[in-house]
């Protein structure tokens, strides 16, 4: 399939930015804290720039926001939306769950998302329209439409551990077949293809989600944040499923407003 100039450039930038993290991560690299106390690298920071450059070069007119370098023109009709090493925390620590996180945003709607994570060997892409793919291979998610045969993966879980909703979630355990914590990137590519059926998640950003939002999608699922809504630039939850069936049926047990 012949792919869109924005998809070329993607997989550019994701190649520059790739060679940048497997140097640091083998030649290791100092840990600074930033104003929210999480960590960054030079590693995250030269990786970015390794993205913007690439990308500024080919679509000079397009904004940019980026988890390190900031944002430039967010209100142009095209936005990339960048996350160089989404689970630095990973990265520092040196197992291979991190990735690089870059998404297209077309008059405010995700249309384009790629999520490639070096270390662990899997590179997911897709198009609005044009389908789903893990390096080079088409993608789809499961057919499981019960809760009873259901498996749930968790992510991030701390602002909802310290609310109400605790016990809905709870609820939902129970609901299921199994329960795992995969988290990250991990979970959305193995709900993509397959493997699992429904993702909750919250303490995210629009950056950790917004190329895996257009990669779900386009592999048939269903991604929307806790309160049903689309993805945007202020999302901070997730709730992702195979179909929507079992979205539906994930969202009567979690009736949460977002």
């Amino acid at each position: 399939m012949t792919q869109s100039p924005f998809l070329v450039a993607a997989h550019a930038a994701a190649d520059a930015a790739e060679a940048v993290i497997r140097h640091y991560y083998e030649a290791g690299v100092d840990i600074e804290l930033k104003a929210d106390a999480t960590p960054v690298t030079r590693a995250d920071v030269e990786s970015e720039q390794a993205i913007r450059s690439i990308i500024s070069e080919r679509f000079p007119d397009h904004g940019f926001f980026g988890e390190e370098t900031g944002q430039q023109d967010i209100d142009a009709e095209y936005v990339w939306l960048i996350d160089p090493i989404d689970g630095t925390k990973s990265f520092v620590r040196r197992y291979p769950f991190f990735s690089t996180q870059i998404a297209l945003m077309h008059r405010g709607q995700l249309v384009l998302g790629l999520s490639n994570a070096p270390l662990f060997g899997e590179r997911a892409w897709a198009e609005k329209g044009q389908g789903a793919f893990m390096n080079g291979e088409r993608i789809s998610v499961a057919p499981t439409r019960e809760l009873g045969e259901a498996t749930l993966s968790t992510g991030n879980l701390k602002s909802i551990a310290e609310s109400p909703r605790w016990s809905d979630l709870g609820v939902l355990v129970a609901r299921v077949n199994r329960v795992r914590g995969y988290g990250d990137f991990y979970h959305y590519h193995l709900l993509a293809r397959g493997c699992i059926d429904l993702v909750v998640e919250s303490d995210v950003n629009i950056l950790d989600i917004a190329a895996l939002a257009v990669i779900v999608r386009e592999a048939g699922g269903v991604l929307t944040d806790l309160g049903g809504a689309e993805p945007g630039l202020g999302t901070g939850d997730v709730l992702a499923a195979a179909n929507g069936t079992l979205h539906a049926a994930a969202r009567a047990i979690l009736p949460w407003e977002g």
